[in-house]
């Protein structure tokens, strides 16, 4: 079981431990004590360190009802307490994230964070997203939505993100030329002592090399009626699948989310929401309190 993280925070219950936090201390001091019906979970804690352990209860319809197993998921040895007041304890990769910081490899990590929620991470193990994106323009827009859309996103898995950024000059510069055709101000500028056009602006045909995809050709061949050379542009054609999960865009996907294997590709100008729903048809979704499988 890795990447444990709780999603209810009544789940988690706080207790100050008195004695050592050692097994047969902590198993007599729970065991047969009551807990509250929603207590999954509870952080034993006093000046020697800190445990977690899992509790059973004899009843889930009762207010309180006494605790009837107890196993422990982590002792003093290889659980640490983290103060983190930023962190949203609820979402696993801020979680994933506090974890690889503040106390790398350490199985499990207590975090203290926002609204003083009490929460952990049990053997934080962040699936790998590999985001593919151009720049200019800064930031790269497509690593920056999946970033904000997994600071929030509490249904998703811990997220190692992996941005894989690709600067548009010096894609241009693979292909030496006086003068380059972008596909719109925003793509970039010029290589030094290049000049560069637009070709949004539909500029009068000169002699240019168009960094651009299969829509800028097609937009070239209706403008002008030929292809000029090109040096390709499409995010989707720097992806590997079967290698690594991957999130990228392509402007022919106009209104929809494709899968290829280990690669999803959602629309060129995606929303946030397009961009979430492509995490979760890449990212295995986490039930209530259950760890999501690795990716």
């Amino acid at each position: 079981m890795t990447s444990l993280v709780p999603r209810r925070y009544r789940g988690v219950s706080v207790a100050r431990f008195e004695g050592h936090l050692t097994p047969d201390v902590i198993l007599k001091r729970f065991l047969g004590r009551e807990a509250y019906r929603r207590t999954e979970y509870v952080v034993a804690r006093n000046e020697q360190g800190v445990a977690v352990v899992r509790v059973v209860k004899a009843s889930e319809e009762e207010l309180f009802s006494a605790i009837i197993e107890v196993e422990i998921l982590a002792g003093p040895h290889d659980c640490v307490y983290v103060s983190a007041p930023e962190v949203d304890t609820g979402i696993p990769t801020q979680m994933a994230q506090v974890a690889r910081d503040r106390a790398p490899g350490v199985r499990c990590v207590v975090v203290q964070g926002r609204y003083e929620h009490v929460n952990f991470i049990l053997d934080p193990a962040p699936i790998s997203l590999e985001v593919i994106e151009f720049v200019p323009p800064e930031p790269p827009k497509l690593v920056d939505q999946v970033k904000r859309v997994l600071d929030v996103a509490e249904e998703l898995p811990p997220v190692d993100l992996r941005p894989h950024v690709i600067d548009l000059l010096d894609l241009a510069r693979t292909r030496p030329a006086a003068h380059y055709l972008f596909p719109c101000r925003g793509s970039g500028a010029a290589p030094n002592g290049a000049r560069v056009s637009y070709l949004d602006e539909r500029p009068p045909r000169e002699e240019w090399v168009l960094v651009g995809c299969a829509r800028s050709r097609q937009i070239h061949q209706h403008f002008y009626g030929d292809v000029p050379p090109c040096v390709e542009m499409c995010p989707r054609e720097f992806t590997v699948p079967g290698k690594t999960l991957t999130l990228t865009k392509c402007c022919l996907l106009e209104d929809r989310i494709e899968r290829v294997e280990s690669v999803v590709t959602v629309p060129w100008g995606a929303s946030l929401e397009e961009v979430r729903e492509g995490l979760s048809t890449l990212l295995p979704t986490r039930q209530a309190g259950v760890p999501a499988p690795p990716g």
